[in-house]
């Protein structure tokens, strides 16, 4: 009997990658495919963060629709928006977080299914390999405790809970005897890891770092608040990234404060001072056009932004989440100036990044992530892009780049 064809989109963060993973694996009475117009079954494992990830899934679910495709809705919106949905028979499935390890026998269903589950669970899946990278990401936590006035997540996640970690090592145990030699820890607020089993994120990282093969571990976001003593005590360690993504959201007073953030701009520049003088780059997130972000606000804001020394941004346009405090604030920010203060702050943090770059007097390592265009690229331990000719093969290999050009855009090498 022929096996039905099954093709994963994925929308979101890195999370979702791992999570539609975990789905692959578990597939085993179905054949993965490369194209959705090759597949009988299209599985979205979707993003909820704004509107706007709503609206992205909806329309990718029309064109699908028209291809004569059984289409599938997973992932964070089919917490939201998936009843929704069934109920208007645009999926023929849907399924939540909890039930992706089912994901072989839900598939099989001839009936139409809604099998939400709950927001409790942590999956017990092992993962073996990640198709076509050669990073390996590994899901540490699920959930957050946090409650920004600006995000759904945590309702669509759950609250924070953590890992065992006797199966976080058994799986790097694994993806590094299969070859992979950097790990990038994920989850929705992995800083809270270990809350929950009396233990910390430091703590994790110390004996990941012992497994044999683990050549860099990098993370994900962090909370100002979450760094604490056993974290600080692992900051002079070879094995990690020398690139970490503090999220402040924001730096003025006020606009933290409507957010419901709890972090402070005072606290945060001296943990980013601390983090700088000990040679990391240092990345955070910030959200401008937020409801309630005035002119003087969001100048403040600027201002305390250059103080900081900060070297990657992720800078988001505030947009709006249905069901979020933050959409309920009538003070809203104008489209246009909203855009214009993202390019004000992208275009400070590229400066920064430019100098940071010049000012490094060491040998960059590299690991090499694809060929393209001619060149081949990859990350530095700064976590900052570099360009490599090479007349050998280097592709998927570790570099170690001593003379390298610094160019505004990135790094170019000759190796």
């Amino acid at each position: 009997m022929l096996k039905k064809k099954v093709y994963f989109k994925t929308f979101g963060c890195r999370t979702n990658i791992y999570d539609t993973q975990v789905m692959i694996e578990k597939l085993k009475d179905f054949k993965i495919v490369d194209n959705e117009k090759d597949a009988d079954i299209i599985v979205i494992n979707s993003c909820t963060v704004t509107n706007s990830a709503d609206s992205t899934a909806r329309n990718y679910i029309s064109k699908v629709s028209k291809l004569g495709k059984r289409v599938i809705f997973a992932g964070c919106g089919a917490i939201n928006r998936g009843k929704e949905l069934y109920n208007d028979k645009k999926v023929f499935g849907v399924f939540g977080h909890s039930q992706k390890e089912n994901i072989n026998t839900l598939l099989k269903n001839d009936d139409r299914f809604y099998n939400i589950g709950d927001l409790k669970s942590v999956e017990k899946s092992i993962v073996h390999n990640f198709e076509g990278k050669n990073r390996a990401f590994i899901k540490i936590q699920e959930g957050c405790n946090f409650r920004c006035s600006y995000c759904i997540i945590p309702f669509v996640r759950g609250d924070a809970r953590s890992q065992d970690e006797s199966k976080i090592l058994q799986q790097i145990e694994i993806l590094s005897s299969n070859g992979y030699g950097e790990f990038i820890l994920t989850g929705t607020n992995i800083g809270s890891y270990g809350k929950d089993k009396n233990t910390s994120l430091g703590k994790l990282l110390k004996n990941i770092s012992k497994i044999k093969g683990v050549k860099r571990i990098r993370l994900g976001s962090i909370e100002p608040i979450q760094i604490d003593d056993d974290f600080i005590e692992i900051l002079n360690e070879e094995w990690l990234e020398r690139h970490l993504h503090i999220a402040l959201q924001h730096t003025n007073k006020d606009m933290l404060k409507l957010m419901h953030r709890r972090n402070s701009y005072d606290k945060d520049k001296k943990l980013l001072e601390k983090l700088s003088q000990k040679g990391f780059a240092i990345g955070t997130d910030f959200i401008v056009g937020h409801p309630g972000e005035t002119k003087e606000r969001f100048e403040d804001g600027y201002s305390k932004l250059k103080e900081l020394p900060l070297t990657h941004i992720h800078c988001f346009t505030y947009s709006k989440r249905d069901g979020t405090p933050s959409a309920a604030i009538k003070e809203q920010v104008k489209g246009d100036v909203a855009k214009e203060r993202h390019r004000q702050v992208v275009d400070l943090i590229k400066k920064k990044n430019y100098n940071f770059r010049k000012s490094i007097n060491k040998e960059l390592v590299v690991l090499v992530e694809e060929f393209k265009n001619g060149y081949y690229t990859g990350y530095d331990q700064y976590y900052n892009k570099i360009f490599i000719k090479s007349d050998m093969n280097i592709d998927k290999e570790w570099v170690t780049m001593v003379n390298y050009e610094v160019k505004e855009d990135a790094n170019y090498a000759i190796f």
